[in-house]
């Protein structure tokens, strides 16, 4: 794993963590029973925040598996159309 890889996953963790805050943000506020529009702001934050994830995960995997000509570089490497699948499924 190179050091940008790396960096990129303490990045990505990072987002991953703090929608987890957001997220039982969300769940105290319906215990608590809080204003709905309250509710699905943060809700939406979250949501955001997991969709930047996922498009990090996925742009990092396009960095280091995919060779120029758009196949796969390895056994088990994403091809480009794998990776369309992928950000498709995100939106």
């Amino acid at each position: 794993m190179s050091e940008d890889t790396t960096q990129e996953s303490k990045l990505i963790l990072n987002r991953l963590r703090r929608a987890q805050g957001q997220l039982g943000a969300v769940i105290s506020m319906v215990e608590q029973g809080k204003d709905c529009r309250a509710v699905v702001t943060q809700l939406s934050a979250v949501c955001g925040a997991l969709d930047k994830a996922g498009f990090s995960i996925i742009a990092t995997a396009m960095k280091e598996c995919v060779s120029d000509d758009g196949s796969a570089t390895n056994e088990g490497d994403l091809s480009v159309e794998d990776l369309e699948k992928l950000f498709l499924s995100l939106s």
